[in-house]
């Protein structure tokens, strides 16, 4: 398979990685590199921080972990996973 490089697939995969229950809460960068395995690292960075700036996602140094926001929405059934 091709890379993919549309930011915003990437971004959707990183949400549904993210919100996974049978992964610890917090993410390394290269833990989501592992699995989002089509994606160059810089497109992963890329989708990162649009949803940092959208406030998804919060990082700290090499962690990522979804916001409180993001896991409430999950929990209404907002986010169709």
């Amino acid at each position: 398979m091709g890379k993919v490089a549309d930011v915003d697939i990437v971004q959707r995969s990183v949400v549904l990685e993210v919100l996974r229950d049978d992964h610890a809460k917090e993410w390394s960068r290269a833990e989501l590199a592992a699995e989002i395995y089509d994606v160059e690292p810089h497109v992963i960075g890329l989708a990162l921080a649009c949803l940092r700036r959208g406030g998804v996602v919060r990082t700290s140094g090499d962690q990522v972990c979804a916001t409180s926001a993001a896991w409430h929405l999950d929990g209404l059934g907002m986010i169709c996973i």
